[in-house]
C-alpha cells in the first residue's frame, strides 16, 4: 500500500498574507540651528517642482517666511500667502492660492501648518512643515484643527514631507509654547493607556509598535523636564525631537491614537468652554493628570514634571474657574463618542469636581 502525503495534494492555493498598511512619514528631517538654510537642499532632495506656495502669518512672516522666500528664490518661485486664522473661508483662499503650484510650504505655528496641511490634502500636494514655535505635536502629525465657530474639529490630513525646524527661531518663541509642546507630548502616555483599555474593552485593535514610541517619547519628556528652560536651544531640540516622534508614531498607528485620548477629548471641551484661555497643549496636560490618576498610574509625577517645564496644572493657573473643569469632564465622552477612553466609564458630577480638587493637594 503507498502512502501519499497530503503535501503532494495541490487543491488549495496557499494561504497568502495580504494585509496590508499604507505609512506616510516624513522623509527628511532638519532640526538645529540655523537650518533654514538647508531649504534648497531639502527641496531638491524630494523633487518638488519649481513653485512653492509659502503659508505664513504676518508675525512669522516678518520672523521667518521672508528669510524662507530669499532662500529659495535662487531655484524656486514661492508666492506668499497670509493666514491669521484656520477657517474654511481661509482654505478656501489658500487653496485658490495653491493652483499651480508644486508644493507647499508652512510657515509658522500650528495654525498656519494645519491650514498649509489641509490644502495640501486637498490638492494633492506635498508640503514642508517650517515650524517657529513648537506647541503641539501638528507639526509632524497627519491631524488638523479646524475653527468651527463653537470649538475646533481634529480632521485627517496627511503628514509633511519634510520637516525644518530651527531651533534658534523656536527657542526665541514665548517659552509657554514650548511648555505647551511638552504637555501635548506627556499625554501620550495616557492616550496609550486609552487605547490599551480600548482594546480590552471593546476589541479595538493596537499597534504595539506605535504604542512603544509614543510611550517612549513621553518618558523622555518626563525624564528630561529639568532640562526644558526657556529660551534655550537645547531645550527647543529635545522638545521638537519630541514632537516629530509623536506625529511619526501617530502616522505609524494610521491614527491619532498614540497621542490622544480622553485627555484630547477633555481638552477640546475646555476649549469650547473657555475658549482663547488656554493653549492646547495647556489643557491636554492638566487632562493627562486627571486621566492617570482614574488608570491608577502615577500622576503626581506627572504633575510635578509638568510644573518644573513650566506648564499650567490647575484651571487657576491658566485663570479659569474650577466648574469649567468640571463640566468638561462630564462632557468629555461627548467628543468622538467611537473613541472610547477612560472618561467613558460613567463619572458622576461628585467624582469630577473630586477630581478637579485633587489637582490642587500636595
Amino acid at each position: 500500500m503507498i502512502r501519499m502525503s497530503a503535501d503532494e495534494i495541490k487543491l488549495l492555493r496557499s494561504r497568502v498574507f495580504d494585509k496590508s498598511k499604507w505609512m506616510q512619514l516624513p522623509r527628511d528631517v532638519v532640526i538645529g540651528h540655523d537650518v533654514l538654510g538647508q531649504l534648497p537642499a531639502v527641496c531638491k532632495d524630494l523633487k518638488l517642482g519649481p513653485s512653492a506656495l509659502l503659508v505664513s502669518g504676518k508675525g512669522t512672516m516678518k520672523l521667518a517666511g521672508t528669510k524662507v522666500i530669499e532662500i529659495l528664490s535662487d531655484c524656486y518661485a514661492v508666492k506668499p500667502f497670509l493666514s491669521e486664522e484656520i477657517t474654511a473661508p481661509v482654505i478656501k483662499k489658500a487653496e485658490k492660492a495653491a493652483k499651480g503650484a508644486d508644493f507647499l510650504i508652512g510657515v509658522g505655528g500650528g495654525r498656519v501648518i494645519d491650514t498649509a496641511k489641509i490644502v495640501s490634502y486637498n490638492l494633492d500636494l506635498p508640503f514642508i512643515s517650517v515650524p517657529t514655535a513648537a506647541s503641539h505635536d501638528g507639526i509632524a502629525s497627519a491631524r488638523a484643527s479646524v475653527s468651527l465657530g463653537t470649538g475646533h474639529a481634529s480632521l485627517e490630513a496627511e503628514p509633511p514631507v519634510a520637516i525644518v525646524a530651527d531651533t534658534g527661531i523656536i527657542a526665541s518663541a514665548p517659552h509657554r509654547l514650548l511648555a505647551a509642546g511638552c504637555a501635548d507630548v506627556i499625554s501620550n502616555y495616557t492616550a496609550i493607556l486609552d487605547w490599551e483599555l480600548a482594546h480590552r474593552v471593546k476589541g479595538e485593535p493596537v499597534s504595539e509598535y506605535a504604542i512603544t514610541l509614543s510611550k517612549m517619547t513621553a518618558e523622555i519628556l518626563v525624564k528630561d523636564a529639568h532640562l526644558i528652560k526657556a529660551h534655550q536651544e537645547e531645550s527647543a531640540w529635545i522638545v521638537v525631537k519630541a514632537l516629530v516622534s509623536s506625529g511619526v508614531a501617530m502616522s505609524i498607528a494610521g491614527s491619532s491614537r498614540p497621542a490622544s485620548g480622553g485627555e484630547h477629548k477633555f481638552s477640546h471641551v475646555f476649549d469650547r468652554l473657555a475658549p482663547g484661555k488656554a493653549l492646547h497643549g495647556e489643557s491636554c496636560g492638566i487632562g493627562t493628570i486627571i486621566s492617570m490618576y482614574l488608570h491608577g498610574g502615577d500622576w503626581r509625577a506627572i504633575r510635578s514634571s509638568l510644573k518644573t517645564i513650566g506648564a499650567p496644572v490647575t484651571p487657576a493657573d491658566l485663570g479659569i474657574d474650577d466648574a469649567v473643569a468640571v463640566e468638561a469632564l462630564l462632557m468629555a465622552k461627548t467628543i468622538r463618542p467611537e473613541r472610547f477612553t477612560i472618561f467613558d466609564m460613567g463619572l458622576t458630577r461628585e467624582s469630577a469636581e473630586k477630581l478637579v480638587h485633587m489637582l490642587y493637594t500636595e
